[in-house]
């Protein structure tokens, strides 16, 4: 993301006091610089109305990026981290972020109500794959009107982008940024089959960027 715009939507994360902490702050900035996950999130969600539930939203980025793009359409965030999601309900609050909402819930357990458009970005691999088709088969038939399903995961293969991929995602429990170790990483065939099954069109392509990981973005929508 261009450096303007990466600084304008991570000030929403920045402490209040000079002296705060700015952990969040320089995670959202690097994350933003570095990572084409978002421009690409935003273009594949562009043009659709449908209200969005991001299932493990995290911090919440998501929703501030998608207000920054012009893209007014009903937010809502969901994720097992509770002390994330009350920081992201607090910059919510605090920067008046437009129709958005935040709860914690676990997507292994539980499985929110919701109809319209689904985000689910860097979750599925530390789901069990047994809860990992449950949530996508919810996830598909979520989808009403011009709703898109939209997924970025680290695919399963033996290349080296796969490899740096999982350490990656252990060093990111090890250090406590996720609070649990990658359970199951998806292949795309399979992905594809389950979604096509279900009445999905389906698209998946590549989103490595300048990164060395093994990340796709898949689009998916009513046929």
């Amino acid at each position: 993301m261009a450096a303007h715009d990466a600084r304008a939507i991570a000030r929403a994360f920045a402490p209040r006091h000079p002296l705060g902490n700015r952990w969040d702050y320089c995670y959202v900035l690097s994350k933003l610089r570095s990572d084409p996950l978002y421009p690409g999130v935003l273009e594949a969600l562009r043009g659709s109305q449908a209200p969005l539930l991001d299932m493990g939203c995290g911090l919440g980025l998501l929703a501030h990026a998608l207000r920054h793009d012009g893209q007014r359409q009903p937010y809502r965030g969901v994720d097992n981290d509770a002390a994330k999601i009350r920081r992201a309900d607090g910059v919510a609050h605090r920067t008046g972020l437009a129709a958005s909402r935040f709860e914690v819930m676990d997507l292994a357990t539980t499985l929110p109500e919701h109809r319209g458009s689904v985000a689910i970005l860097d979750v599925l691999q530390y789901l069990p794959a047994e809860a990992q088709s449950a949530l996508l088969r919810r996830a598909a038939a979520m989808l009403e009107g011009d709703g898109r399903l939209v997924l970025r995961m680290a695919l399963a293969d033996d290349s080296r982008r796969g490899r740096i991929s999982r350490i990656g995602d252990r060093a990111a429990n090890w250090i406590g940024w996720m609070q649990f170790r990658p359970r199951h990483y998806p292949d795309a065939a399979s992905l594809r089959a389950m979604l096509e099954q279900a009445g999905l069109r389906v698209s998946l392509a590549p989103l490595y960027g300048n990164t060395p990981f093994n990340n796709w973005l898949l689009v998916a929508h009513r046929a």
